[in-house]
């Protein structure tokens, strides 16, 4: 299953809509009254931040609707905040000016719980929803408290650009690392003449960049891709060697887009939509993205990510199991959970699942929606080969970062055996102290089997 911080407003897309139920002044009347003798209500403000990006539209006109149609005078702006959305949240709750709502991820929900973020849920909880939604412990409910419901999940695939691969006479996806080198060289090849080359990612922020790529190449491969390793209960960052050499290798023979290491993902995806990129590796949102945001020019489908030798040893991540939560500090928690209801109603996640945003994870959603009509959508749907990997602890690690450590190899070089080293050490170190802290508990699990993760 399951730098200079960037924002937009989108509430302030919606203001046109709004003034008339926010700024205009009451015709005649009895104070306190607009035309007919109606008393006006006054707007109950709450702030919702997400980082999603892929889906802006389509919630941009979900949150328009509740601001039109509820009764409680709620009035929701919405927040996209498009670089460094842990960071924000951690200022904005320093500050006393966190958001009222906030999405949540796996990577976020129990850092943002141990920090004292999230409110509990479960006394809004009705039975008939816990019986609707599937609850995962460690992804919705942690230490027996709920803090989110899911909605979607993101498989997570290799994106190719069909007419570059046949220009450069490759018939089919690369299965092996040392495949996906070669064919990024032969692409570049062919297309650096007209601009177009072999692989990138959204180097931007490197985290974002390997956590979508390196990460599901090391899972399907069998190795934790957060660099976790559930049968020790230590991290061990060894099994990331081959592909981070992969990963460089292609930086060395010049086969990935120039100017990759400040590449956002919108405008990686604005540049493979013009035929300029060959590969890169993402979630099951880009299939709406092409179809709206940046409407493809190129033929173009999407496969299995490639493993290092070509054997497929784990499940690849099928990402997702939260969605919204309701913040800590809220002045308005319970307008804040009528908010997140008309988010979860039915009609939101069935077409949220058919416009190819995310595939549902909610099964009354899932059988009842329709299959996304949307071009590229099928390397996407859940092959046998997705599944949902466990959690790993969080630790908060002095220093350079895993994924940081790893862009700074691939563009300026280094001993790599020295840098697995040295992150094993500091995330290790990390751990016992989170461990010794009661924050996190670790404990070894000599027979996972990341096979046995597959879906069912």
């Amino acid at each position: 299953m399951i730098r200079k911080m960037g924002f937009v407003t989108v509430s302030s897309l919606l203001a046109v809509s709004l003034a008339a139920c926010s700024s205009t002044t009451p015709p005649a009347g009895k104070p306190g009254e607009q035309a007919g003798g109606t008393v006006s209500k006054e707007k109950k403000k709450l702030v919702y931040w997400t980082n999603d990006r892929h889906d802006m539209d389509y919630i941009k006109g979900v949150v328009q609707k509740f601001n039109e149609s509820n009764q409680d005078s709620i009035e929701v702006e919405m927040v996209v905040k498009t670089e460094d959305f842990n960071q924000a949240i951690d200022l904005a709750f320093a500050s006393g000016q966190a958001p009222d709502i906030i999405r949540v991820k796996e990577n976020t929900i129990q850092p943002f719980v141990q920090k004292g973020y999230l409110k509990p849920i479960d006394t809004y909880v009705t039975e008939d929803m816990k019986k609707k939604f599937p609850v995962i412990d460690d992804f919705n409910r942690l230490d027996g408290k709920l803090y989110s419901l899911p909605n979607y999940g993101s498989t997570l695939r290799l994106v190719y650009n069909k007419d570059l691969f046949a220009k450069a006479g490759l018939t089919a996806p690369p299965k092996t690392l040392k495949e996906m080198v070669d064919y990024a060289k032969k692409i570049t090849a062919v297309g650096k003449a007209n601009g177009s080359y072999g692989f990138a990612q959204n180097f931007k922020s490197p985290e974002s960049a390997l956590n979508r790529s390196a990460r599901v190449i090391a899972e399907a491969s069998g190795i934790g891709g957060l660099g976790y390793d559930f049968k020790t209960a230590r991290y061990d960052f060894t099994g990331f060697k081959e592909i981070i050499q992969a990963f460089k290798q292609m930086v060395d023979d010049g086969s990935t887009l120039p100017g990759m290491e400040s590449l956002d993902i919108d405008p990686l995806r604005a540049q493979f939509a013009e035929g300029k990129i060959g590969m890169y590796i993402s979630f099951s949102s880009e299939p709406g993205v092409y179809k709206s945001q940046f409407p493809a020019k190129i033929d173009w489908a999407a496969a299995p990510v490639p493993t290092i030798d070509g054997t497929v040893k784990g499940a690849t991540s099928f990402l997702g199991g939260q969605w919204l939560s309701i913040s800590s500090t809220t002045k308005n928690p319970d307008l804040a959970w009528k908010f997140m209801q008309h988010m979860y109603n039915d009609d939101v996640l069935k077409t949220y699942h058919e416009n190819g945003f995310g595939l549902s994870m909610v099964p009354s959603i899932s059988s009842a929606a329709k299959k996304p009509d949307i071009k590229g959508i099928e390397g996407f749907l859940p092959n046998g080969m997705d599944g949902t990997w466990p959690l790993n602890p969080p630790v908060t690690v002095e220093g350079i970062k895993n994924t940081d450590a790893f862009f700074k190899y691939m563009i300026s070089g280094g001993n790599l055996d020295e840098i697995i080293a040295d992150l094993n050490k500091r995330y290790n170190e990390a751990l016992d102290k989170a461990i010794a802290k009661g924050s996190v508990q670790a404990k070894p699990n000599p027979s996972f089997d990341p096979m046995k993760l597959v879906s069912k």
